[in-house]
């Protein structure tokens, strides 16, 4: 069940404390504080937003930490997680410190930085590490985690790297069109339930949305030039933040079925109070920590119902969700998803992005505490008859049927997000105003 009244809020002491232990590590690895600028001056990413874990050897800063809001993660001895924002672990035991982060591929992490160090688990296994640097007690490691949440390589069987593999290209080549969005669902249920079978909920989501990163980068130029660009360093998406999906109102429980099967659970509700017109569930994948916002159009009085799990009735009119999967699709299948939101330097981010032609809209949030920028948005040409349906059922206007005809329609976007003092919410007055400016209808060309 999710939490409506869930409140995230700024934990400036925790923040404090990662700030100084990772300063601290920096000044005494000049190599690992090269890499930290190197990262944020030439592709607005701050090695503090890709921390994985710290481990530490220090009685007194173990203390630290658990006075600043670290708890014992009641699975695994030794370790302590703070709950109260986003914040890395911390592991009791050194010796010294070792400042662990996460990049989405050790291999091309190493070839990207030209190391000759060796790597800690099998290619394609859950859990990989390389040491970047390290002077004395103090060392960054660089970490690939894809759903383990162990803090040391544990390679599976060879049968069961080969199944992994399999199950990638599975969702890489999936089909997404289909005669009837049911078949598409049941189609796509079929293969996340297989992948899970074999490979667990936490290692199958991390395929899956790497699948879904891609197939969204074929048809969003602003999110291949980024990539390029943190390729080059090696980090991939480490810095993802969370990925947005549309769905229709009839389909909707569906799309959140499939990623409570990859171990999705719901967080909190997003409302639009009094001006209604969407909704949004957030879900929380806890071992891999991916986020996802799912977006419908919701009625007045919608609001207070547990919509992620019931089959809702089309309405009358068409809100911007509603609109957009009708032109483009269910971003569970077709479409794919909407943006996909990572962690920046904002300004850093902006400047680069814009030199390199990629311009941005108005922030929606503007606060020390939370940035969120998306880019213009990716045009994607609509399939004709998509839109004589939706004029023939009067959901739009003759008008705004030939523009979308002859010019397509809003499709996708990069967002560009700076959190600070470890706040994990949202803000949804700003998502509300920016919902309504991308509205496919507000984007006309020929008006």
């Amino acid at each position: 069940m999710s939490r409506p009244d869930r409140h995230w809020t700024t934990q400036p002491v925790a923040a404090a404390l990662v700030r100084q232990t990772l300063d601290d590590a920096l000044a005494r690895v000049p190599a690992a504080s090269a890499l930290a600028t190197r990262l944020r001056d030439d592709i607005g990413v701050r090695l503090v937003d890709v921390l994985d874990h710290f481990r530490v050897g220090d009685a007194a800063l173990v203390r630290a930490f658990v006075d600043a809001g670290w708890e014992p993660d009641p699975d695994h001895a030794g370790v302590y997680r703070n709950p109260t924002g986003l914040f890395p672990a911390m592991v009791s035991d050194g010796p010294g410190l070792t400042v662990g982060f996460k990049v989405e591929y050790a291999h091309e992490f190493v070839a990207a930085q030209g190391l000759t160090a060796s790597l800690d688990g099998a290619m394609h296994a859950p859990y990989r590490r390389v040491r970047f640097a390290a002077n004395g007690d103090t060392a960054f490691d660089a970490i690939e985690r894809r759903g383990s949440i162990e803090f040391a390589p544990r390679d599976p069987a060879p049968a069961t790297l080969r199944a992994a593999r399999v199950h990638l290209q599975r969702f890489r080549a999936r089909r997404r069109e289909f005669d009837g969005i049911g078949a598409g669902y049941d189609y796509t249920d079929a293969l996340v339930t297989g992948a899970v079978a074999d490979l667990g909920a936490d290692w199958a989501c991390w395929l899956w949305l790497r699948s879904e990163r891609e197939y969204w980068e074929r048809r969003n130029h602003a999110g291949r030039v980024q990539k390029a660009r943190q390729d080059a360093h090696g980090i991939g998406w480490a810095n993802q933040d969370h990925h947005t999906y549309d769905s229709s109102r009839e389909w909707f429980h569906r799309c959140v079925g499939v990623l409570e099967t990859l171990g999705f659970e719901c967080r909190e509700l997003f409302y639009a109070g009094h001006a209604a017109g969407w909704g949004s569930q957030i879900l929380e994948q806890p071992a891999i920590g991916a986020v996802i916002f799912a977006d419908i159009d919701l009625a007045p009085d919608e609001l207070d119902i547990d919509f992620a799990h019931l089959h809702l009735q089309p309405l009358p009119f068409l809100r911007r969700a509603g609109l957009w999967c009708a032109l483009h699709g269910e971003s569970m299948l077709e479409a794919g998803i909407n943006h996909l939101e990572c962690m920046y330097d904002h300004v850093r981010l902006k400047d680069k992005l814009e030199a390199a032609g990629v311009p941005f809209m108005q922030p929606f949030s503007d606060f020390p505490h939370l940035y969120q920028a998306l880019t213009e948005g990716e045009w994607w040409p609509v399939d004709p008859a998509r839109v004589d349906a939706l004029e023939r059922a009067g959901l739009i206007t003759a008008e705004q049927a030939e523009d979308f005809r002859l010019h397509g329609a809003i499709g996708s976007h990069l967002e560009n997000l700076e959190r600070n003092d470890g706040f994990k919410g949202f803000n949804q007055p700003g998502i509300d105003g920016v919902l309504r400016i991308i509205d496919p209808r507000r984007n006309l060309v020929g008006t």
